[in-house]
Formats: structure tokens, C-alpha cells, sequence
């Protein structure tokens, strides 16, 4: 008997958000700058509460530390009557500095922390992944055995690469180990049809979706060419911040994906919910709701 429609494996953290007047900084020794801002963020929390603001039953599990970042993460969960299993590990909860600027564009100054060889127990995930209909797996090391126990399980999976040249070893577990999966076209740049075929051809995929930012984004299908979806027009004016889009659009994207929609409302949903996301200051501080989501659907046709 299933008791979650989603089970998210890693990818917690704090980001403080920082905006800037202009980036590149220009090079002086002092910026003023408008209050700094702190929120839970990070990829795996966009998509478990992306996906949970939307209705799906969702169950997240990570490692934090016992520190202020922590305790935040905690009081973030236990607000939002979101599931969160977790371990305490010394190195501390993940953060990131982001830098934005007045057109919503970002730079991450990332700190990961956690050590590369850190280990973690399966008993964190293997209970609730027995008990779910999908697996949405963070590109955090050790998460790479969750997502194996969730194929071994018979489960459908999904993973965002982020910003993968197509190249690095590190990531080709979860490149080629997922039924879905997500990735930023940054790095890929006019590769985004070879990189796409190689995750279908090597891997177990059955779609691959490059997200292009205001670009909009690709599909890719077995036997098909790559196929470019529209963006949701959103005025320059009403772009706040693009901290957490991707996110979003994956938790939109795995909404329809999980009702059984076709894979172009999937893509027109992950947009809807990516275009819901920049209106917002800050991270992971706005979501959209199914009934706000599936009104736009039918508004789109």
C-alpha cells in the first residue's frame, strides 16, 4: 500500500540572498545593498515543497546539521506540514550566498560542506521508498544508492543533473539511472541534442528535459529530435528572482507526469510552475497550488 506519491532524497540547505545592484560586482571595496535575506532553499526542498504545495503526498529525507541553518530547515517543515526524515551530521546543514540583481538573474556561491565520502544509512529512505509511487533523487553523493534501491524496488525515478556538461563522471549515475531527468542547458550549451540522445542511449530515460531559463525548454523522446516548448511569457517587470525555478518546474512537471497527463502538458505544466516561481523574492517562497496550476493548464489548452 503506497502512503506517498513522491519520496525526495536529498538536497536541503540555507541560501542567503544578497541583492546586488549589478553583476558582475563592480570592484570596490564596499556595496550597499538591501537587507540580506535568509530562506530554506537548495534543489531537493524546492521540489518537495513544490510538489507538496501542489497536492502530491511527499516525503523528503536528508542530513542537516545541529546548527542555527538546522533548526531553520526544521521550523520551514514543521510550518509547512511537510514529511522530513533526517540525520545530524557535524559538517552542518548545507547554505549558499546568492547574489541577484535587479533583473532576477543569480550567481551561487555554493557551500556544500558535507564531506564526499560521507555515508549515510539507508534506513534514512529504503522505509518510505516501499512505500511510494515515484523517487525524485538530488545530485548529492551519497543519494546515488537511494536511487539505485529505487529502481531495484520497481519505482519510477527522476533526478535534476543542473548544470552537467555531459562530461563529468561524477554525475552519470544519476544521468543514467533515472526515468526522468531534468537538466540546465547552461553547460551544454549546442550540445543539448547530443547530451540529451546519450542520456536516452546509455541510460534507462524515457524523457530527458533541458531547462533553458527564459529560453524556455527542450524535450527529448526516444526516436524523436529535440523539441523546444515555449516559456510562459512573464513581463520583465514582474521577474523577481529566478532563485528556485528549476525546482519548481520539476515539481510541475512530476505533478502531470504522476496524474497522467501527455508529455506536452507536462512540459507546459513545469513551465506554468517555473513562471510562478520568479514572481517571487527569495527562495523557494512561492509556490503554485494544483487548482492555480490546472486553471492555467486548461487556459493554455
Amino acid at each position: 500500500m503506497t502512503e506517498w506519491d513522491v519520496v525526495v532524497v536529498g538536497g536541503v540547505g540555507v541560501d542567503t540572498i544578497v541583492r546586488v545592484p549589478q553583476l558582475p560586482l563592480p570592484a570596490r571595496e564596499t556595496i550597499k545593498v538591501p537587507p540580506i535575506r535568509q530562506y530554506v532553499g537548495h534543489t531537493g526542498n524546492g521540489v518537495a515543497l513544490g510538489c507538496h504545495s501542489l497536492g502530491l503526498r511527499t516525503h523528503f529525507a536528508d542530513v542537516i546539521g545541529d546548527d542555527p541553518e538546522g533548526r531553520l530547515v526544521l521550523a520551514r517543515y514543521e510550518e509547512a506540514g511537510l514529511s522530513f526524515a533526517h540525520r545530524i551530521h557535524p559538517s552542518g546543514t548545507r547554505r549558499s550566498v546568492n547574489l541577484v540583481d535587479p533583473h532576477g538573474v543569480r550567481v551561487s556561491l555554493y557551500d556544500g560542506r558535507h564531506p564526499p565520502d560521507m555515508a549515510v544509512s539507508p534506513d534514512l529512505y529504503r522505509g518510505e521508498l516501499g512505500r511510494t509511487r515515484h523517487a525524485h533523487v538530488s545530485l548529492v553523493d551519497w543519494a546515488r544508492h537511494a536511487l539505485a534501491d529505487a529502481v531495484d524496488a520497481g519505482l519510477s525515478t527522476s533526478t535534476d543533473l543542473h548544470n552537467w556538461d555531459g562530461r563529468d563522471e561524477y554525475r552519470e549515475d544519476f544521468a543514467y539511472g533515472a526515468d526522468l531527468v531534468f537538466l540546465s542547458a547552461g553547460a551544454i550549451g549546442d550540445r543539448m541534442e547530443e547530451v540529451s540522445e546519450s542520456i536516452l542511449t546509455r541510460g534507462r530515460a524515457k524523457a530527458v528535459v533541458v531547462m533553458a531559463g527564459g529560453r524556455g525548454s527542450y524535450l527529448k523522446l526516444s526516436g524523436r529530435p529535440l523539441r523546444h516548448v515555449r516559456p510562459m511569457a512573464v513581463p520583465a517587470a514582474e521577474v523577481v528572482d529566478t532563485n528556485g525555478a528549476g525546482d519548481s518546474y520539476v515539481a510541475g512537471f512530476l505533478y502531470a507526469w504522476l496524474s497522467g497527463r501527455d508529455w506536452e502538458t507536462c512540459t507546459r505544466a513545469g513551465s506554468l510552475a517555473g513562471a510562478h516561481a520568479v514572481r517571487s523574492a527569495g527562495t523557494h517562497t512561492s509556490f503554485i497550488t494544483s487548482e492555480e496550476l490546472n486553471r492555467a493548464l486548461d487556459r493554455a489548452g
